[in-house]
């Protein structure tokens, strides 16, 4: 394996570009080394140059290869430079007290403790990351490096998500003992590696493992919730089973997509991380209005959870504001968790056309794939005894014809023309600011939505014709 990284780096163009800009040793690091290893393409170069200022090395760099430096932490002395194409970058830092061995030790795992001299070639391995790579395991270099930082415990399980390895029963144990320590880092840096989570392949496994060492509980206190809630006539699973288990299903989805779907999902739109990610996510919180909205009917035994769509949607914005999610974030994950039922709604009306397609399209916009597939990931989730595998089969098939609707209708759509805004309303009516005239544009809207309002003019008679 050291053969296959010396390689990787000698074929490297940029690494090759800057070997010469400094008399001091440059070392590639980190997860650069670690993505080489695991045979992964990289674009990021993590680089500790010992012997030169990390800043006139980074504007060196940014000189030579026609980059743009940028200070990431002037304090510490770290700099990326952003090549170009976009794409390519560097992070630029010196080793820790000036000491590669001191710098390496105090990293999070093993897998990411390997240094190589993109000089000599020489591969610097004190914590036995190459070893742990080959056994596919999760190390944390030390006890005392996850006190100093505690975010080190869910990053742990981040790569667990990302590469399906095994967390060593030692690190199990000392996160067992102080998980208590998660409730340290702040809020912005602990959804930052959950979305990193549920970016990862094996997200839904790796919650299941969160859950052994009660960590899931200690980042979403709502676990406890779906925990209480059983299996009924539509769900085989309790409802913390299902929720891991949507997850799992969009994971499924998405690696059996066609390419417009997986570039679509693939894409960055907000918050940093892909659709799929937040999708996840929303997946995982889809039902947590469910608890509150639970119900047992007295003569048939059934379980009911009247609009625990919108009810979950509203715990969601909340809990998110509070993880401090962007507004965008929060704006698409609880509109997932309020309309996850929507589209099977749509396909099981009793006369199915695309007037009433088109109404979903137009609804949930560029959203609509992300909406079909957690509908088809919920259904995929839910096989009680009353759900039959031809009722499964039906409800897929119905979903995908929308699906196909969709993608066969997206690039000729344009928004919805604005027919009368706020203002217009208020002068027409002869009305004030007021909760009414926020009704009247919802309705309004809707009647758009739904190809009934064409034309300003039937705006106009459409709302003289509201009665309250």
């Amino acid at each position: 394996m050291s053969t296959q990284i010396k390689t990787k780096i000698s074929n490297d163009e940029y690494l090759n570009k800057i070997k010469s800009l400094t008399d001091a040793d440059i070392y590639v690091v980190g997860g650069t080394v670690r993505d080489y290893l695991l045979d992964k393409t990289t674009y990021d170069r993590d680089l500790i140059v010992d012997g030169e200022s990390t800043e006139s090395f980074a504007k060196k760099i940014a000189e030579n290869l026609d980059g743009t430096f940028i200070t990431l932490d002037s304090e510490n002395n770290i700099y990326r430079v952003v090549l170009k194409d976009k794409l390519n970058y560097f992070d630029i830092t010196n080793p820790v007290e000036n000491n590669l061995t001191k710098d390496l030790f105090r990293r999070d795992l093993t897998i990411n403790a390997i240094a190589v001299n993109i000089k000599t070639l020489e591969v610097i391995d004190l914590c036995g990351g190459i070893s742990d790579i080959n056994n596919k395991i999760l190390h944390v270099i030390s006890e005392e490096n996850i006190k100093d930082d505690p975010l080190r415990i869910l990053r742990t399980y981040r790569f667990q998500a990302l590469l399906g390895f095994e967390i060593e029963r030692d690190t199990i144990n000392f996160i067992c003992n102080n998980v208590n320590l998660i409730a340290n880092p702040a809020a912005e840096r602990i959804n930052y590696e959950l979305l990193k989570l549920f970016s990862g392949k094996f997200a839904a496994k790796t919650l299941e493992n969160m859950d052994k060492t009660w960590l899931l509980e200690q980042i979403f206190p709502f676990v406890k919730e779906l925990k209480q809630v059983p299996p009924n006539s539509h769900h085989h699973l309790d409802l913390f089973n299902h929720s891991i288990e949507t997850v799992n299903q969009i994971q499924f989805l998405y690696e059996n997509s066609n390419p417009i779907i997986k570039e679509h999902l693939d894409s960055v739109d907000f918050g940093g991380c892909s659709r799929l990610a937040h999708l996840k996510l929303a997946g995982f919180m889809h039902d947590i209005g469910k608890f509150s909205t639970w119900t047992i009917e007295e003569d048939t035994g059934r379980h009911r959870f009247i609009k625990h769509d919108d009810v979950g949607s509203k715990i969601a914005a909340k809990f998110l504001k509070n993880m401090k999610f962007s507004n965008k974030q929060i704006e698409y994950i609880s509109s997932m968790i309020k309309n996850h039922i929507y589209p099977s709604q749509v396909m099981c009306a009793p006369e199915v056309n695309d007037k009433i397609m088109m109404r979903f399209v137009r609804k949930m916009d560029k959203n609509s794939i992300d909406n079909i597939y957690l509908a088809m990931a919920d259904r995929l989730s839910a096989r009680g005894p009353e759900i039959s595998e031809d009722i499964v089969n039906t409800n897929l098939r119905n979903l995908n014809k929308l699906l196909e609707f969709y993608l066969d209708k997206k690039d000729s759509l344009k928004p919805l023309p604005i027919l009368l805004d706020g203002n217009d309303v208020m002068k027409i009516l002869n009305i004030k600011p007021s909760p009414e005239l926020g009704k009247i544009m919802n309705m309004l809207h809707e009647e758009q939505l739904n190809g009934e309002i064409l034309t300003r003019e039937d705006a106009v008679l459409y709302i003289k014709s509201i009665k309250f």
